[in-house]
């Protein structure tokens, strides 16, 4: 049954004021470190406004190793906001404020269309301990909203419009790239293969509309994004940092996390396969990004908001819920690891070793892994007793025997 529209906006905004106060207390003692890791609410908002220059209203891709770290549409964002704050001893402060205020307001948008394309389960969403925690850390949710615009269009069979939300999503953060996977098969399976080249035609289109003016006009602040992710070494919240942590050294790590995305690409592809019947984007989506983010050399720790509505379209009956909490467990204690582990880092006289945090980060990997293989098993699963006649599995092409050729 779904939600009446004022049910669904109180229980988003009470979820969003509930953040808002997570974050105060370092509003109140201007970000101090390490007080701001002590405390938990530390945020990319007000620190990256003073040091990319934004507190000078200083356009967001000029300045070499002070230019955004983000995409085109981020760096928009982050730029456009800067020049409704006046100069003044408070300005990182307001500056949080604003882009706090609309963060709010797409995070009240998210929970809405998730109750539209999920109406048993979209209670989840607001109080969800690990996304009210995380809301504020950086600026995801505006790449969030239109990845997940993009999925409601394409299961919709808009194809165009999906196209365009998700162009617009890979020029916000570059992570909703890896949708075009499930996305492909999906229409490969459907026999679509034209919708195959309009839909990557649209995205490539929308894209270079919006990343040509700034690529060419300040190529080198346009570039550093995809400098840093392609130069970083193992970075917080990886397997591959915490096996470092734990004293297994690995070299040669881009060969590695591009091995390791290759088989975790693959294994979804067979999943994929293994269905009845063909799968939904949004039933997809969930396992697609959560293995990208488990070998990925970074997840932060704002990296939850992309993986909570996902999961929560991935659910498909009560039975699973279960496997929701324990990964959401698994994130909320993360996210405490975290930042007590960087307060130790930048002086704090307590917080959390090295190997703790290794450990935990482990254990939010596997319960991500779990609630992985719950999603896969129960969508496989429920795809094998609705549908009469499913399509062939991968295994069985494979490795069965079956009728002589011709």
């Amino acid at each position: 049954m779904r939600p009446t529209a004022r049910v669904l906006i109180a229980l988003a905004i009470f979820a969003s004021l509930f953040s808002f106060i997570k974050f105060s207390h370092c509003e109140d003692k201007n970000w101090a470190t390490p007080d701001q890791y002590i405390h938990a609410c530390y945020s990319d908002l007000p620190s990256l406004f003073g040091d990319r220059g934004l507190n000078t209203h200083k356009w967001a891709y000029v300045g070499g190793d002070k230019a955004v770290e983000y995409p085109v549409i981020t760096g928009v964002v982050m730029y456009a906001t800067s020049w409704l704050i006046p100069t003044n001893s408070h300005s990182a402060t307001n500056y949080f404020l604003l882009n706090a205020l609309l963060i709010a307001l797409l995070f009240i948008f998210v929970v809405i269309l998730i109750a539209h394309m999920k109406p048993q389960f979209w209670y989840l969403l607001p109080i969800a301990p690990a996304m009210i925690a995380s809301l504020y850390i950086n600026w995801d949710l505006w790449a969030i909203t239109t990845m997940l615009v993009a999925i409601y269009w394409f299961d919709k069979e808009k194809y165009k419009w999906s196209a365009l939300a998700l162009g617009i999503s890979i020029s916000t953060k570059f992570m909703p790239i890896f949708l075009l996977l499930p996305i492909i098969l999906i229409l490969w399976r459907k026999n679509k293969i034209r919708e195959i080249a309009e839909y990557a035609a649209v995205v490539l289109a929308s894209w270079l509309a919006i990343n040509l003016p700034v690529a060419l006009t300040t190529p080198q602040g346009w570039w550093r994004f995809y400098e840093l992710n392609l130069s970083r070494g193992a970075d917080w919240g990886s397997p591959w940092l915490a096996m470092s942590m734990l004293g297994l050294h690995l070299g040669n790590l881009n060969y590695l996390t591009v091995l390791a995305l290759l088989a975790g690409l693959t294994a979804i592809t067979l999943i994929f396969f293994e269905f009845g019947f063909t799968p939904t984007l949004a039933q997809m989506s969930f396992i697609l990004l959560a293995t990208v983010m488990i070998v990925s050399k970074v997840y932060s720790p704002q990296y939850v908001l992309w993986l909570t509505p996902l999961a929560i379209l991935g659910l498909s009956n009560k039975k699973s819920i279960h496997a929701f909490w324990i990964w959401q467990g698994g994130e909320i204690i993360y996210h405490i690891a975290i930042w007590q582990h960087l307060a130790t880092v930048t002086g704090a006289s307590f917080g959390l070793p090295a190997a703790g945090y290794a450990l935990v980060t482990l254990v939010r990997i596997a319960t991500t892994i779990y609630l992985i293989a719950v999603i896969a098993r129960n969508a496989i699963k429920n795809s094998r007793t609705d549908e009469g006649h499913p399509h062939t599995r991968l295994f069985d092409f494979l490795f069965e025997a079956s009728s002589s050729y011709p």
